[in-house]
């Protein structure tokens, strides 16, 4: 479980093998989450869309807001992260292992496949490829568009990654256990800088053109970056 690997993250112990604007640790704005345990983001060019992992439900947001304009139930008991590909919504479920691909943004399930380790835990889409991050191995990885056949993988910067977006060109993660998001040197294991997440418990990220946004599990809440 999260609150296991992060007792042993404390103890020192392993369990498992934006168009030019850089985003900060500033936040502009934040509005409560639509559940009370946010776990994933995305933004499908209009509106954000979210996941909760208590509700076990995927919320579609009006614009970037607290307004939801409707919602449907996740495809597993623990949906754990989303990503949008321009066509369809993606999502990973961290207790059935797999990633879904949704027919449009709706909960029909158009394909599904396993996904490459235990516990996947974020999801981004950098227009070619699907990005996958698991906090069983701690590994990224980088699929062959949006397959389960894996093209390269990496390290996370930190012991327990949650959460992923692309910013083009780079790549965005955050970590539960160091609490902090990272800039990545494109997508790679290179990181050019990081800072705090707003809060305890960083759980999903997202870049809806002009600023990153992130979710936290602690505080329920849902927040927008300012740039640098």
């Amino acid at each position: 479980s999260i609150a296991r690997r992060m007792q042993q993250a404390a103890a020192g112990v392993s369990a498992g093998g934006g168009g030019g604007e850089t985003p900060s640790g500033t936040i502009l704005s934040s509005f409560a989450a639509p559940g009370t345990g946010p776990t994933g983001l995305t933004y499908n060019g209009t509106n954000l869309i979210s996941c909760d992992g208590t509700t076990d439900t995927i919320y579609i947001h009006d614009g970037v807001s607290s307004t939801i304009l409707s919602s449907f139930s996740s495809p597993g008991s623990a949906p754990s992260g989303l990503t949008y590909d321009g066509t369809n919504l993606v999502s990973c479920d961290s207790t059935t292992d797999t990633i879904y691909i949704h027919d449009g943004v709706s909960s029909t399930i158009l394909s599904s496949f396993s996904s490459p380790s235990l516990n996947p835990a974020g999801l981004a889409y950098d227009g070619t490829n699907l990005i996958s991050c698991d906090y069983n191995s701690d590994l990224i990885y980088i699929h062959d568009e949006v397959s389960s056949t894996i093209l390269s993988s990496f390290a996370a910067p930190a012991t327990l990654p949650l959460g992923l977006t692309y910013y083009g060109p780079n790549l965005i993660s955050c970590d539960i256990v160091s609490d902090l998001i990272y800039i990545h040197d494109g997508v790679s294991s290179t990181i050019l800088s990081s800072f705090s997440s707003p809060s305890a418990q960083p759980r999903g990220l997202a870049y809806d053109g002009s600023n990153l946004i992130s979710c936290d599990f602690s505080t329920a809440r849902i927040y927008i970056h300012a740039n640098a």
